[in-house]
């Protein structure tokens, strides 16, 4: 055999060792590997929150149609719809022509009345004189006296005629009985309304509430004071605090609900009436029981809930599968019912594709 032939069998003998060696290391695998890291956090023993999420709308404290006192042509409009108004100011004006003529007439009866007050007034006075001197009989000066009466009840008459003519006057001006902003507004210029009429629409704008309906089973569970957490629809991501200022203890009896009044903190909210509005109730559900963060459970399409718990520490680290029985979610946390004790550490984040008796690396708690 030639140098050139053993040298070809000797390279190849070399390189069957190399892949046959190369094929050994491939196929052991490395001693002591880490499983996949993931987060863990210990099951324990809490008072269970049951949250009751309810919808409301927003509503105001006070809201009022107003209507005229008295019939009337409408003279003056001063709002319309949108317009933001204090107590007292004034809204509509009736014509009021013949009213504030009622008016001059009963200042005049007034003022007659009360120069023939003091005219008897100062005949009684000098009858008075002459009857101490008997210039005069008496029945003369007891005559003065009854006119002195007489005149004095006419001029208290004529008060109360220009009273009531200036109340009637007044009666031909709407104003506002609260602050608020206008609503709506039902009537024009040039328009005749009369008492029951509906004008305008006032809305108070300040003390807000949101009036939610809550299931009648729920009742005996509330009180006024207990907080409650609003978010606005209209303003999604604005968490607003509140507390229950009223229960209306009247059940609708086709809702099987009653009304819950929540008072809203502060009156700088960017909110309405008639805005909707959701709440969150935090009731006591009167236990304690095991709860765990609510990403450590796992739901199957064979209606199986599960959890990964860890057992062992270090590099010994392995996860185990425990079926749990879901209760109520509240606060990120949910009870279990069934399936797992207090004190044990469980999966809550990288638990989505483990195996049972992975070993695993814990990367941190939570």
């Amino acid at each position: 055999m030639t140098g050139l032939g053993m040298r070809g069998r000797w390279l190849g003998a070399c390189a069957r060792s190399w892949c046959l060696a190369l094929g050994v290391a491939t196929a052991t695998p490395m001693a002591g590997a880490a499983g996949p890291a993931v987060i863990v956090a210990e099951s324990r023993m809490q008072a269970v929150v049951e949250e009751l999420r309810v919808s409301g709308t927003v509503t105001a404290p006070r809201a009022a149609r107003l209507s005229p006192a008295v019939a009337g042509k409408v003279a003056a409009l001063r709002v319309d719809v949108g317009s933001r108004v204090a107590e007292g100011a004034v809204l509509v004006e009736l014509d009021a022509e013949l009213a504030r003529i009622e008016l001059e007439v009963a200042q005049a009866g007034v003022s007659q009345a009360s120069e023939a007050l003091a005219d008897a007034r100062r005949r009684e006075t000098d009858g008075r004189r002459l009857a101490s001197s008997r210039s005069i009989a008496a029945s003369a000066y007891e005559a003065l006296q009854s006119e002195v009466r007489a005149d004095t009840a006419l001029l208290r008459q004529r008060e109360a005629e220009r009273r009531a003519a200036q109340a009637r006057l007044e009666r031909h001006v709407l104003r506002a009985p609260f602050d608020g902003v206008i609503s709506a507004k039902l009537t024009e210029l040039g328009e005749w309304i009369a008492p029951g009429d509906e004008a305008l629409a006032l809305v108070a704008e300040r003390g807000l509430w949101v009036d939610l309906q809550v299931p009648q089973a729920y009742f005996p569970r509330l009180a006024p004071g207990m907080p409650v957490q609003l978010r606005l629809d209209a303003l999604p991501g604005t968490a607003v605090e509140g507390r229950i200022e009223r229960i209306v203890p009247v059940s609708d009896a086709t809702a099987r609900s009653f009304l819950l009044r929540v008072g809203v903190a502060g009156d700088d909210l960017p909110m309405t009436p008639g805005m909707s509005a959701s709440a969150v109730l935090r009731l006591d559900a009167g236990r304690e029981r095991v709860v765990v963060a609510r990403d450590a459970l796992l739901r199957h399409a064979d209606g199986r809930v599960t959890v990964w718990a860890v057992e062992a520490d270090g590099a010994d680290a392995r996860v185990v599968e425990r079926v749990v029985q879901p209760g109520l979610g509240f606060d990120g946390m949910v009870e279990i019912v069934d399936g797992l004790a207090p004190g044990v550490r469980v999966v809550v984040e990288g638990n989505e594709s483990l195996r049972q008796g992975q070993a695993v690396s814990v990367a941190g708690a939570r």
